[in-house]
């Protein structure tokens, strides 16, 4: 998906200053930070997050920080990255912020010297976990989900934990019908794979399972989604939660499972660029997506689930937590830790595992 969106930072009517002033518990001087980005006048943001859901974010940026235009630019997290890498070494213009649901490529550019060392005024607010180095943040609390077909697949048969996964899809049944990212392509289908290597101690017979469904790979949560929801695949594997649990309101064959034994919960990363050429509004922007202002728009106007405990709505990490049970709920943490399997020698034997094995036809 490629979309670019740019909405007009203010209207007529919130052209007052009052709205542009400095945040409650804000250093004295953030005042500068505000009149800096006002005459930068714009921010670029490249982002992997619809934007349908981005939108109310911008949408209230823009109120309170009249004079901003914001555009912003929806890839598949995988371009998120080629896009910005390729733009750097042109010495080109490219974003002032990148935010991305691919928590291992954003700290492979954070920790290559890419992002701007930045202490937000919310950093507190948000778990230590999900911040490295004064340079990236995690912004939401969203789960990876088993999703399937509710009309098609029995209440009886519906799985609970990886290991009822691993066993229901080796049924005739689920040939042909499992869908899961393709890991090759899919930036934020790698990291979770990867991760399911690293906490689920079968993870080899779930490959093998995968094989024997010859499962169906996308790049994309959307169209997992709609496949599962018309009968064309029966079941999805870490399908993302924030997205799956928003369509199962209004889809009735849509049904969403986190699984019992551990769920994987990722955070969308978001570092300001260090050569950002609009870098003030970057600042505001990243010190709005940690507020509770902001926050509270991430659970209940984009439902992506709000990081910060603080947040009441429908969704955000407190009633996630709750629903799973604190210690059933595994956080892929921002730290250059996620990138051991990024190193090109290990990247290239996880796929070739998968191949021989998943991949198998």
């Amino acid at each position: 998906m490629k979309l670019k969106t740019t909405m007009a930072a203010a209207c007529a009517f919130f052209a007052g200053s009052a709205l542009a002033q400095v945040p409650a518990g804000y250093p004295a001087d953030y005042q500068k930070i505000i009149d800096s980005a006002k005459k930068e006048g714009k921010l670029v943001v490249y982002g992997a997050t619809d934007s349908k859901a981005t939108q109310p974010l911008i949408k209230d940026f823009s109120a309170l920080y009249p004079g901003i235009t914001v555009e912003y630019n929806d890839m598949n997290s995988t371009e998120v990255y080629n896009r910005f890498i390729s733009e750097a070494a042109a010495g080109g213009n490219t974003a002032d912020v990148m935010w991305s649901s691919a928590m291992d490529l954003q700290i492979r550019l954070a920790s290559d010297g890419y992002a701007l060392k930045y202490k937000s005024a919310e950093a507190a607010k948000i778990p230590g976990w999900a911040v490295w180095d004064d340079k990236a943040y995690g912004t939401t609390f969203e789960p990876a989900a088993i999703v399937y077909n509710k009309r098609l697949v029995d209440a009886k048969e519906v799985p609970q934990t990886h290991a009822d996964f691993t066993k229901l899809i080796q049924q005739p049944k689920f040939k042909d019908k499992v869908t899961t990212y393709d890991i090759e392509k899919s930036g934020v289908g790698f990291m979770f794979m990867s991760q399911d290597a690293s906490h689920n101690p079968k993870f080899l017979d779930m490959e093998n399972a995968f094989g024997v469904a010859r499962v169906r790979v996308q790049s994309s949560t959307g169209t997992m989604l709609e496949r599962i929801s018309s009968g064309e695949n029966l079941i999805g594997y870490n399908v993302m939660g924030s997205y799956a649990l928003v369509r199962a309101k209004s889809d009735p064959s849509i049904g969403v499972v986190l699984p019992k034994d551990y769920t994987l919960v990722m955070s969308r990363v978001v570092f300001i660029n260090k050569g950002a050429k609009n870098v003030n509004a970057a600042k505001l922007w990243l010190d709005y997506m940690l507020s509770h202002r902001g926050q509270t728009i991430i659970a209940n106007d984009s439902k992506l689930f709000a990081i910060r405990a603080d947040v009441t709505g429908e969704t955000t990490s407190a009633d996630l937590l709750k629903l799973i049970g604190k210690d059933n709920v595994k956080p892929v943490p921002v730290h250059p830790v996620l990138l051991q399997y990024l190193e090109p020698a290990k990247r290239m034997v996880f796929l070739k595992q998968w191949k021989e094995t998943a991949g198998k036809k």
